[in-house]
């Protein structure tokens, strides 16, 4: 199955070169490419992309922005939205993934790792560098107590759901978390799933979001 791909940048040669790259590969399809957040919007609108790697940082519409807009849309499936950024202190982080982007990926990374990431976001994962998931805990242990959602959010899942969802604020894919575990993968795969549904969230990088909100996991710990 191809994946249908949008770029959004405001520079020219990066649209060219992970244009360039990504088109190379048998299983993506480079459908088009904007310059910023509003050309965004109405090219999600038009070419209906399965994923769209997003500039952060974009002049008329910032990359946060248009993400809020293309992801609230009328309509569905919505893609899945992979932020880039040249800065992985970069101060939209946080808000991004409540936005409801799948992921990060810094610009300087490996050719090998945007591939990855188109893939990994593509299957219904959700992609955090680790200096991007440092960021999110810094930033969120910044954050006044009151603001922070209820522990009691959390009580609608199972203890062995409970275990699944620490680890992936950890930052473990389904195999790592199986050889915690010791789960058959696809034991896995069904847990985080039902912590998805049952949280209303949209992938793993909400659910690690929510998993330092409510104090299941410390920033730190």
């Amino acid at each position: 199955m191809t994946t249908r791909v949008l770029i959004v940048d405001d520079q020219a040669m990066v649209r060219q070169g992970f244009g360039a790259l990504l088109a190379a590969q048998e299983d993506i399809d480079v459908v088009g490419d904007a310059a910023d957040g509003a050309q965004a919007v109405d090219a999600v609108r038009r070419l209906e992309p399965d994923i769209v790697l997003m500039d952060v940082r974009m002049p008329v519409l910032d990359g946060l922005e248009a993400t809020r807009r293309i992801l609230k849309a009328p309509g569905n499936p919505h893609p899945r939205v992979i932020m880039l950024t040249t800065f992985d202190l970069d101060d939209y982080v946080y808000e991004a993934l409540r936005a409801g982007a799948s992921g990060f990926l810094l610009k300087d990374a490996p050719a090998a790792d945007l591939v990855h990431a188109v893939r990994v976001v593509a299957a219904g994962d959700a992609l955090l560098a680790p200096s991007v998931t440092r960021t999110l805990i810094a930033d969120f242990a910044r954050r006044p107590e009151p603001n922070r959602p209820r522990p009691e959010r959390l009580r609608v899942l199972t203890p062995r759901e409970t275990e699944v969802m620490k680890l992936i604020a950890g930052g473990l894919s389904n195999a790592e978390i199986a050889a915690a575990l010791v789960l058959a993968e696809q034991t896995v795969k069904t847990h985080v799933g039902r912590i998805l549904m049952k949280l209303d969230l949209r992938d793993r990088a909400q659910a690690v979001v929510v998993a330092y909100e409510t104090g299941l996991v410390q920033p730190g710990g």
